[in-house]
């Protein structure tokens, strides 16, 4: 099943998809990695022999505009879904209402959603925090949750060395995820995700 990923940054991220991928039994062909701009994960998309597209926020008079090219380089790719893997923007109606996007946030959702969830969760005070992959809708973090992992907060830890434990754990669940989305489909139906179905 084809899949578009998009990438802000390093791609580590990506690069467990990529690995994932070479197995046909995964059941995922990335059919074409995009960015909002020069990052090492295109890099690793144009290494592993992957097409790949930049749109850049900035080449455009406003966030509509760049949403609508967004998309219709998405589109353009024939994805049953697209994965959002460290992309660092918001995105828009015009890409969000084309297909399903699938998310990782770094911390068990509704909880200590933006841009510093490991940050805020080491601050609370929690035990335990994680990782949760969900369906991106217009709000921040706040769309159907598909599976989350737990990860235990350590007495010791810093944000770097908790927010390391936790994207071992990221890495490992949006691998699984996107294969059974991809292999055994998916509804989303209000909140609930509903892998199986189809």
């Amino acid at each position: 099943m084809p899949v578009v990923v998009l990438v802000s940054g390093s791609g580590t991220l990506l690069q467990a998809l990529l690995d994932a991928a070479v197995d046909p039994a995964y059941g995922v062909r990335i059919a074409a990695v995009g960015a909002d701009r020069a990052c090492q994960g295109v890099q690793r998309a144009e290494q592993a022999g992957i097409p790949t597209f930049v749109v850049r926020p900035a080449d455009f008079e406003d966030r509509g505009a760049w949403d609508l090219a967004l998309a219709e380089r998405v589109a353009a790719a024939g994805p049953r879904f697209v994965v959002t893997a460290g992309f660092m923007r918001i995105l828009g109606p015009a890409t969000l209402g084309a297909q399903p996007v699938v998310n990782t946030h770094p911390a068990l959702l509704p909880s200590f959603p933006g841009a510093h969830g490991v940050r805020d969760a080491l601050a609370y005070g929690v035990k335990v925090t994680g990782t949760t992959c969900h369906v991106v809708d217009a709000g921040v973090d706040t769309g159907p949750i598909i599976e989350q992992r737990v990860v235990a907060v350590e007495d010791d830890d810093t944000e770097e060395s908790l927010h390391e434990r936790i994207k071992v754990q990221e890495r490992d669940l949006l691998v699984d995820v996107v294969s059974r989305l991809a292999r055994e489909g998916f509804v989303v139906e209000g909140r609930r995700v509903r892998i199986g179905a189809r």
